[in-house]
């Protein structure tokens, strides 16, 4: 899974006219929040933790949250608002992760090689690009890598056949067809 290192101020001011404030200063108002923390307040530079998230492209990632002159939390991205008009982030929140405890993630699938089937006159079709897995936070895979190099005519790779390491449970059905020759 990917990491992420974010820094942040922590904020005694709450409200509109505070978060105003933060964003004109070039700061975005964001709180960490979990279900054994009572919620943290804090700011960040709107500039540097746009480029950051540029960069993860809608992936799975962990956020390495650090808060000056405190501790520092592992955080998921829960939810980051933006502003529909201008186009700038408004306000972000972050979820305390539980690294002992498993939680669900949709995995791209990346699919690799020329299926024996297409050269032989056949049609590839690719039915799903992503399958959803149970996971702990640092075990979730970037991508699942396909090889269809193998596949003729008529055959079809199914979920039951991925092949994901130790503690990632897929919960797709089983026989769910993820791409076929015809």
């Amino acid at each position: 899974m990917i990491q992420l290192d974010v820094t942040c101020q922590p904020r005694t001011t709450r409200g509109k006219g505070a978060a105003r404030t933060l964003r004109r200063a070039g700061r975005t108002p964001a709180v960490l929040y979990g279900a054994k923390t009572d919620p943290i307040s804090v700011s960040i530079d709107t500039h540097s933790f746009t480029q950051s998230v540029l960069q993860l492209q809608r992936r799975n990632a962990v956020v390495n949250l650090s808060v000056e002159g405190g501790d520092t939390y592992l955080v998921f991205i829960k939810e980051i608002q933006v502003d529909p008009i201008h186009d700038t982030l408004k306000h972000t929140d972050f979820y305390l992760v539980d690294t002992e405890k498993e939680y669900e993630f949709t995995v791209p699938l990346q699919y690799t090689g020329v299926a024996k089937g297409v050269d032989l006159g056949g049609e590839l079709h690719i039915s799903q690009t992503n399958v959803k897995i149970k996971s702990k936070p640092m075990l979730v895979p970037d991508n699942i890598e396909i090889n269809i190099d193998d596949l003729g005519q008529g055959d079809a790779i199914s979920c039951e056949q991925l092949a994901v390491a130790d503690g990632v449970t897929v919960l797709n059905p089983a026989a769910m067809v993820l791409v076929s020759v015809q």
